[in-house]
């Protein structure tokens, strides 16, 4: 299913032209971002003078902060290892300065805090002309905030794409033999398109019985893979006190329940849901549809999995109780 989303991602990078264009790519975790944004970086490098592809920004910069990624992204397009960089203005300036004649593509993957912006990519003058930079992020408050030019809301994979990921991960041919069609699309369903999903599922079911798949598939409605939660709740981590509190309760109660109902609730419970609300769906944690609130169904049960976790047996430390036999 990339075809169609290069397309529709080049349109908005609009390569040839002369002007300095910033474009964001948005999305849940595990829907492709980073993919998109590889597949596009290494099929158009070739159009610049140079380029850098800075992955994982977020979790390169909680480990050893900017100035390696500073660093890389100077000695990466200029290519020249022995640029001596002193201090943080000092990083900034050698950005601006020599970069600023030099026609280049920038990938800054997974972007979480705006000072990571600011700092490597903060303003179209930085660059030359013709210059591109792509942002991958969860939270389009970023990217409206450094007014890019345009944003790519990526998403998940349809039914028929998503059986042919599946396939090729979990039997490496492009549609499952007939034994397994059924299983198969029952697994898709639950993946309910998400490209992280499936490569996890159909990467675990590789060369295992019938009978295992079905035990699989059992499980996994209850005990959710801990490849996929441990990407999703890297959303819910990053959100405040009172954010968390309404996701869980979306999570747990108010799936795709109307808009008023919910807001009330949350407000007597002193949750501030009007600014909470917008902050889940700016995070890609929730949509809001036809006056509904919606949540991806492996959010939801990450979320009903954060309450039990540490006390699976003991329903009574739980902190929400959502069906009616517990």
């Amino acid at each position: 299913g990339i075809d169609s989303r290069v397309e529709k991602l080049m349109s908005l990078l609009a390569i040839g032209s002369n002007d300095v264009r910033i474009i964001g790519i948005w999305g849940m975790g595990g829907i492709g971002k980073t993919t998109l944004a590889r597949v596009v970086y290494d099929k158009d490098f070739n159009e610049f003078e140079g380029g850098c592809f800075i992955a994982n920004v977020r979790g390169e910069s909680k480990k050893c902060e900017l100035l390696p990624l500073q660093r890389k992204l100077i000695r990466e397009i200029l290519m020249d290892d022995s640029v001596n960089i002193r201090d943080d203005y000092d990083r900034v300036r050698m950005i601006k300065n020599r970069l600023c004649h030099k026609k280049v593509l920038l990938v800054l993957d997974n972007v979480n805090q705006y000072n990571q912006l600011e700092k490597l990519a903060g303003d179209s003058k930085w660059f030359g002309l013709g210059s591109r930079v792509i942002i991958t992020t969860r939270d389009e408050h970023l990217l409206t905030r450094h007014k890019v030019h345009g944003i790519y809301e990526a998403q998940g994979l349809n039914d028929y794409e998503a059986l042919h990921l599946f396939s090729l991960k979990a039997f490496n041919k492009y549609h499952p033999s007939k034994d397994y069609l059924d299983l198969s699309t029952s697994f898709v369903d639950y993946a309910k398109g998400l490209p992280l999903a499936i490569d996890v599922l159909g990467s675990f079911l590789y060369n295992r019985s019938k009978e295992e798949w079905e035990d699989a598939l059992d499980m996994m409605k209850e005990y959710p893979k801990k490849e996929i939660t441990e990407i999703l709740e890297i959303g819910f981590d990053g959100l405040q006190g009172t954010e968390k509190e309404i996701f869980l309760h979306i999570a747990c109660f108010f799936n795709m329940k109307e808009k008023d109902y919910i807001v009330e609730i949350l407000d007597c419970l002193g949750l501030h849901p009007k600014i909470g609300l917008k902050v889940l769906i700016e995070r890609s944690l929730l949509k809001y549809y036809e006056n509904k609130y919606w949540m991806h169904d492996l959010l939801q049960q990450m979320g009903q999995d954060i309450v039990h976790r540490n006390y699976a047996q003991e329903l009574e430390k739980w902190s929400k109780l959502w069906l009616h036999k517990e």
